[in-house]
């Protein structure tokens, strides 16, 4: 039986509102969920450093900073659906690829539509995902200014450290200046985040339980916003 994909999505927004409008739209699909709203951007910063955030919800028109500002700062943004109560920022809005832009007040029925549309892509995404990995079975990453060529069967397990990532194989470990989520986007199925701090690679799983998982001497604790996916991938 195929598992159907969930995705996380946040919402930053600085009318509480307008937060709960998006909310409750949401409510109405399985297979969205939505981790958190947020009406300050910076609050955000950390857990779309550290989360494998798919969709974000965001308004343009913020103090502070606005969306747009923010969506530039960001290294590796997931797919974005600006919503907002101007028109004039549709242009630059969709230079910065997002899905859509939504003026509120936002019906149902228009949110519908945006909701297909990322689904779409992100099906798209996916199958151009597993393709390239048909065809490339290793990983080219960067540390100390050197490339490093990485066989998927020789990588353990990937550990984040604040702004860096360790890359454990079967004999040697590197350190890359790269985020936990953006490396999760370009490994094959076998990998899975089960941590804020940790992806795996199943086929090197010796033992495991409904808490945690060993890879060799290493026993890693499966993360509460996790653990549900994983355990129907274990299982």
């Amino acid at each position: 039986m195929t598992i159907k994909t969930k995705y996380q999505c946040i919402i930053i927004d600085d009318e509480p509102i307008a937060i709960k409008v998006v909310q409750e739209h949401l409510n109405k699909f399985d297979n969205i969920e939505c981790v958190k709203g947020f009406t300050k951007a910076i609050d955000a910063i950390e857990i779309l450093n550290n989360e494998k955030i798919d969709l974000l919800f965001l308004d343009i028109n913020m103090p502070g900073i606005s969306g747009i500002e923010f969506l530039k700062s960001l290294k590796n943004p997931p797919k974005v659906i600006f919503t907002t109560a101007y028109r004039n920022f549709a242009i630059e809005a969709f230079e910065l690829d997002a899905i859509d832009y939504l003026v509120k007040p936002i019906s149902f029925e228009r949110f519908l539509k945006s909701i297909n549309k990322f689904l779409s892509i992100s099906q798209i995404i996916k199958d151009k995902k597993e393709m390239d990995t048909i065809e490339k079975d290793f990983i080219i990453l960067k540390s100390e200014k050197k490339n490093y060529k990485i066989k998927f069967d020789e990588l353990l397990f990937i550990e984040s450290l604040d702004n860096y990532i360790k890359v454990h194989m079967n004999d040697s470990s590197i350190i890359c200046y790269e985020s936990l989520s953006g490396i999760e986007k370009e490994l094959p199925s076998n990998f899975i985040r089960i941590h804020r701090s940790y992806i795996i690679n199943l086929d090197k799983i010796n033992v495991f339980t409904s808490s945690y998982i060993e890879i060799g001497d290493k026993r890693f604790t499966i993360g509460r916003n996790y653990k549900e996916e994983v355990l129907k991938r274990l299982n």
